[in-house]
């Protein structure tokens, strides 16, 4: 019997772990989900390496060894990784500079910038910067997955009609699209309509089939029987076979000088696009991803492209689709679509030639509408309506602006909504409910009673640099609303994680304010942590711990007896009777 490979491994590969204990029951699916992925991969590898002015056979060399690469060390089950738009548009404008498109030079210098992208990705998750994925919501996710699927849909439509787009975005993209209508190839339009009848009869009818594959498979028969390229039908064409050889890329130093800038934000937008895409993906089908593993992942699967003469990747929103809408279920599907393209590169690339244009843009179509998620934006709208018009912005804001402008409006909403959130936190006067335990906030209980004099505030955040004068404007204008009457102003710490040094300066402030008014600022809960703050920076904690209680409760029980003779000792005799009776 075989020794098991160490944890470690499986901890580094993820992939080994699924393959270990793989289901059978998952297999039929897997195979439809990566023959379907084959289908698209190869064409749109081809599209994309030409975008990027590179040889048509990069772009399957690029999608080969990412499929490869991620399904072994990612996390996600039904991430596809492959070329996109927003990296190779990112890569042509890199390199536009250095080298002229297509020359030796240009693909010198872009198997460099792919293999400093991998090497940034293993260095980011190594610094554990996968955290930034942890700031896309899922309003966020929701409105990218569908912007996604809009844009596929719109960026097909020229392919479907039969003529050629010169404009790179959607809007103009559209406009171009209206003008040429009158230029509509009716046999490369009728074969497009044909193709997604198919593509959805064979969805429908006989779901364990790859319909992209078949689709793909009989419109490349139909072009090749009828010479359907001789009038006009835009086909792939000729794919050089045959496999690279494998090569480790020399990095120079003048090399990083000029490509370190590009390599960063080349990275930054591969793994923001994937983490949309796969924690989209991941929500909608309840499992959890490590973005710091993806880093990593998209780190080899960039080293990995670039050692066999390809370009940089990211994560795959319309192959992701293709896999899912045909039943996709872990990581087996992108280790069928990377063999698929191996396999297609040393025997299919002779007929690969015929397969048309149109089909292709019918399946993206197709798998575009299957992906839009109009229940998610209705489920939205019923819970939160800002939430619902955050989605819709980060939503058209992927259709309007691009991929990677939408990924920056993204994680720039995402930055302004934690600022916020924490900036401006809920604060809360607390009070008594007959018949509810506990102590609530008096702005949700129209009938919570307060202690006359004595005010229970609460600030939910940590009290730091960035919110302590907001915090300080809330208290004061809670102790005015309060009137005269107020002597007790008691902050409930339990919320407050964190107070840095402008917060402590901040109480002080407000300890002084407050005892200008004849106002005594008291603290509950955590006190035992801010009086080992205090002292481990040698500030003598003796008028913290006379102003302080274990619990809310006790504070409201010593104010109480504060009120009768004996005022000291009725207040210890609080704190005491407290400590020994839980809250």
């Amino acid at each position: 019997m075989k020794p098991l490979p160490p944890d470690w491994l499986f901890r580094i590969a993820p992939g080994l772990q699924m393959l270990r204990h793989y289901r059978r029951a998952d297999l039929r699916h897997d195979l439809a989900g990566g023959l379907s992925v084959t289908a698209v991969a190869i064409p749109v590898g081809v599209a994309y390496a030409e975008l990027a002015g590179f040889p048509p056979a990069s772009g399957l060399y690029a999608s080969m060894v990412a499929m490869l690469a991620y399904a072994l060390f990612g996390s996600s089950r039904q991430l596809i990784v492959g070329p996109d738009a927003a990296t190779c548009a990112m890569l042509a404008a890199a390199l536009a500079p250095l080298a002229a498109v297509g020359s030796p030079e240009y693909l010198t210098w872009s198997i460099a910038l792919t293999f400093l992208v991998g090497l940034m990705c293993l260095a980011a998750s190594r610094m554990r910067l996968g955290a930034l994925a942890d700031f896309l919501s899922k309003p966020i996710l929701i409105g990218f997955l569908n912007g996604i699927a809009l844009s596929i849909v719109l960026g097909q439509l020229g392919k479907l009609l039969g003529f050629p787009v010169q404009a790179r975005d959607i809007v103009d993209s559209l406009l171009e699209i209206a003008g040429k209508l009158p230029q509509t190839h009716l046999p490369s339009f009728a074969l497009g309509l044909m193709a997604f009848a198919t593509m959805h009869w064979t969805g429908r009818r006989l779901p364990n089939l790859p319909a992209a594959l078949v689709v793909l498979v009989a419109s490349g028969t139909l072009v090749a029987l009828f010479g359907l390229d001789d009038y006009g039908v835009a086909v792939i064409g000729e794919v050089p076979a045959g496999l690279p050889p494998l090569a480790v890329p020399h990095l120079s130093g003048t090399a990083v000088h000029t490509l370190f800038s590009a390599a960063a934000g080349i990275a930054l937008v591969s793994f923001s696009s994937a983490m949309l895409i796969a924690r989209g993906f991941a929500t909608r089908n309840g499992y959890e991803i490590d973005s710091d593993r993806d880093f990593a992942a998209l780190g080899v699967a960039n080293v990995a492209s670039s050692m066999l003469g390809g370009f940089a990747v990211s994560g795959a929103g319309s192959r992701t689709a293709v896999s899912v809408s045909m039943g996709g279920r872990t990581q087996m599907v992108s280790l069928v679509a990377a063999c698929g393209v191996a396999l297609a590169l040393v025997f299919l690339t002779a007929p690969l030639r015929y397969v048309p244009i149109a089909a292709l843009g019918a399946v993206l179509v197709h798998t575009g509408i299957y992906l839009f998620d109009v229940s998610a934006l209705r489920a939205l709208w019923k819970l939160d309506r800002n939430e619902f018009w955050l989605a819709l912005v980060v939503l058209f804001g992927v259709v309007i602006s691009g991929v990677i402008q939408a990924i920056l409006v993204a994680v720039a909403i995402a930055l302004v909504r934690f600022v916020r959130l924490t900036a401006r936190p809920t604060v809360e006067v607390l009070g008594q409910v007959e018949g509810l335990p506990g102590l609530h906030a008096t702005s949700h209980h129209e009938r919570a009673l307060t202690v006359q004099g004595l005010m229970l505030f609460r600030f939910n955040a940590p009290l730091v640099f960035f919110n302590a004068p907001y915090f300080r404007q809330q208290v004061l204008a809670a102790a005015d609303a309060a009137g005269e009457e107020l002597r007790w102003l008691v902050l409930d710490l339990l919320p407050v994680s964190r107070i840095d040094v402008t917060g402590f300066y901040t109480l002080k402030e407000i300890r002084d304010a407050l005892a200008r008014r004849g106002v005594e600022l008291k603290f509950a809960g955590r006190t035992a942590e801010l009086a080992t703050y205090l002292e481990g920076r040698g500030i003598d904690v003796g008028p913290l711990q006379a102003s302080a209680y274990p619990t809310l409760r006790a504070a409201i029980k010593a104010f109480r007896k504060q009120q009768r003779p004996n005022d000291h000792e009725a207040a210890q005799e609080a704190v005491a009777e407290e400590a020994v009776t839980p809250d």
